[in-house]
């Protein structure tokens, strides 16, 4: 057989070659480039991570990113170049020189702009001035003053909860935490932030799938914000996010109905809408109305999984820990005792207990942090942020907690049914724990 090829068609194939040529001279020139002439060219790291974003999202995929950078840390030192122009820091100095420095965050973070990039909210601004212009403006919503006077009717979230512990205690069925405590942290943001729980602990179930799309949007967002152009033209695409057929949409449209909830709610109360509202009427110049909606849609999307994944790592490690844990509960029997807390224990109460945290990154001791001087561990805590990053809802999410786990610990003995069984989790920007199913039953307390 011979091929015979006219002239029209040698030209386009010869046209073809030139242009991948050309397509394939640029990808290797670039990759070049960024391996070899920029300025964090001499920083170690992975190979695929000094040319290109690969690295990252491959480790974001698999869901421990954490432990393969501090693995690469343990080889190359203080500083790791983990993608074309990113580097991990692990020197304590980074806290202040660049944590507590005001400069702008990495385009990573604008895809948090919940559904698109017309609500920028304060995790998604990236320029420090109008970062601290929107925290000015939702401030008053996030102060404790404020958050304590809806304390009663998170009292009224916790006794449900209890509630429902007290069922599985009379049936003898293991009760799931994990599912818990994030239905209570979402409960707990419907009251402060709307007058109304979403309903979560009442139903004892995921109210329209919110935590498990949630969870879904983690792993989206971890990945895609390398690629935030890429989101803006898509998924982020503010048509797509009108017709609600983007991956954040269901946090927009609970925010949504949540907000109209709250207009309909004839016992209003001076939530953080209400704070929110008056502060948009006293300086509409200031505060636009879209706003109001981002600051209400972030803290669905991260006031409620991060707080349930924090309560988590508390109990876990204290079952994994007795010691402390029997001091913590002899702590809590002594104020009870003494007639000092009240049926569901108040915040007032509650944060008069020590502290917990782990006495270095791998074993779990209070202890560090009740003896001696903690000044300058306290000073690289960096678990709320630092700086102008600093998380705004520290407050709520302290309060809830405090007042959860002391009821809980005082009241309940808690066993995991498989001791020996580990937890599973995986770290998509946020880690949420799962695979720990406990015994319980109640405690004969004093007072």
């Amino acid at each position: 057989m011979v091929l015979f090829l006219v002239p029209e068609m040698i030209a386009s194939l010869n046209l073809r070659l030139v242009c991948a040529s050309i397509l394939v001279s640029f990808v290797v020139a670039r990759v070049l480039f960024r391996r070899y002439a920029t300025s964090i060219k001499d920083i170690p790291g992975p190979f695929w991570g000094s040319f290109s974003s690969l690295w990252v999202v491959y480790q974001l995929w698999k869901g421990h990113i954490e432990a393969e950078t501090i693995n690469l840390h343990k080889k190359h030192g203080y500083f790791v170049r983990i993608r074309d122009n990113e580097v991990s820091v692990s020197h304590p100095d980074a806290v202040r020189q660049l944590l507590h420095a005001n400069i702008a965050k990495g385009p990573w973070y604008a895809i948090f702009s919940f559904p698109d990039y017309h609500y920028v909210n304060q995790m998604a601004e990236l320029d420090p001035q109008r970062h601290l212009e929107k925290s000015r403006n939702v401030a008053s919503g996030y102060t404790l003053s404020n958050i304590i006077q809806s304390e009663p009717y998170v009292d009224a979230v916790l006794e449900l909860f209890i509630k429902h512990v007290d069922e599985h205690c009379n049936s003898g069925t293991p009760i799931e935490l994990n599912h818990w405590f994030t239905y209570f942290a979402f409960d707990v943001v419907g009251e402060v932030t709307f007058s109304k729980s979403f309903g979560f602990v009442q139903t004892g179930t995921d109210v329209g799938n919110a935590i498990a799309n949630t969870r879904a949007l983690a792993l989206y967002v971890s990945v895609m914000g390398h690629y935030t152009w890429f989101h803006n033209l898509t998924l982020g695409n503010p048509l797509l996010s009108r017709l609600g057929i983007q991956p954040s949409s269901h946090i927009f449209d609970t925010s949504l109905a949540a907000v109209k909830m709250r207009k309909e709610n004839p016992k209003v109360r001076k939530d953080m809408m209400q704070q929110w509202l008056d502060t948009r009427a006293k300086y509409p110049d200031r505060m636009a109305e879209n706003e109001i909606f981002a600051a209400a849609a972030v803290n669905v999307a991260a006031g409620a999984d991060t707080v349930g994944a924090t309560t988590q790592c508390l109990f876990y490690w204290l079952l994994h820990y007795p010691k402390h844990l029997r001091r913590l509960r002899e702590e809590l029997d002594t104020a009870q005792a003494r007639g000092e807390l009240s049926p569901v224990i108040q915040y007032n109460e509650a944060k008069k207990n020590p502290t917990l945290f782990g006495e270095d990154c791998n074993t779990f001791n209070p202890d560090r942090w009740l003896q001696g001087n903690t000044q300058r561990m306290d000073s690289f805590l960096i678990h709320w942020g630092a700086g102008y990053r600093q998380c705004t809802g520290r407050n709520l999410a302290h309060f809830q907690i405090s007042k959860l786990a002391a009821t809980l610990i005082r009241d309940f003995e808690f066993e995991q049914v498989d001791p020996k069984k580990e937890w599973e989790w995986t770290n998509h920007f946020s880690i949420s724990p799962w695979g720990w199913p406990c015994k319980i039953r109640r405690r004969s307390i004093a007072g």
